[in-house]
């Protein structure tokens, strides 16, 4: 019988632009143990980046652009492909959509979002410019779950970036950036671990 911790579990990423976490989760499920993989990249932008290098990868793929849809149609979609790929998570990576109250019910602790700034600080937008402009220490990134309320899910993990002098929101940005690529993909094999120990 097989050892069903050896066993991925399937994950898809929503992504709406470059993809780099996507990226960062990919190639981090490639290590032998980790405990994901992922099954499908799906995008609101059919012209986003991220399609090209998983379709590179030889991921599945899939996009539909949110223009002229309503909300809930365009949710409907998403999810339908997500659980069409056999997805058992949902991970937002850069994905830049709302979603409806409905579809975070239906992925209730199966949905995890990467916000680029110390949560509860600065939810929303124009994290780095509000953090310098605050006179912040530290900026920084936190997983978090996909609740209902914007960037207000449980905390699953943070990280700090040093905000230098000389900092602008773009520079600040590039180094949050690399600083997401480590901490995404061991919060999301820490949390799957967490959830095989619970069943």
């Amino acid at each position: 019988m097989p050892d069903p911790a050896a066993t991925k579990v399937p994950v898809a990423v929503f992504v709406s632009g470059k993809g780099t976490n996507m990226a960062a989760l990919l190639y981090a499920s490639r290590q032998p143990d980790c405990p994901y993989e992922i099954c499908l990249v799906a995008a609101n932008d059919p012209a986003a980046e991220a399609l090209v290098l998983a379709k590179a990868e030889d991921v599945s793929t899939y996009a539909l652009s949110h223009k002229g849809m309503a909300r809930a149609e365009h949710d409907s979609a998403m999810e339908t492909a997500a659980r069409d790929a056999g997805a058992e998570l949902i991970v937002l990576a850069g994905y830049m959509r709302i979603l409806t109250p409905q579809f975070v019910k239906g992925w209730k602790g199966r949905m995890l979002n990467i916000h680029p700034s110390l949560l509860p600080k600065y939810p929303g937008l124009d994290t780095h410019a509000r953090a310098i402009a605050a006179g912040d220490s530290h900026a920084g990134a936190t997983v978090h779950l996909v609740t209902e309320d914007l960037d207000a899910g449980q905390t699953l993990g943070r990280i700090a970036v040093a905000i230098w002098p000389s900092d602008t929101p773009e520079k600040l940005a590039n180094r949050v950036r690399v600083a997401e690529h480590q901490l995404y993909p061991r919060v999301l094999a820490d949390y799957i671990r967490q959830m095989r120990e619970r069943a």
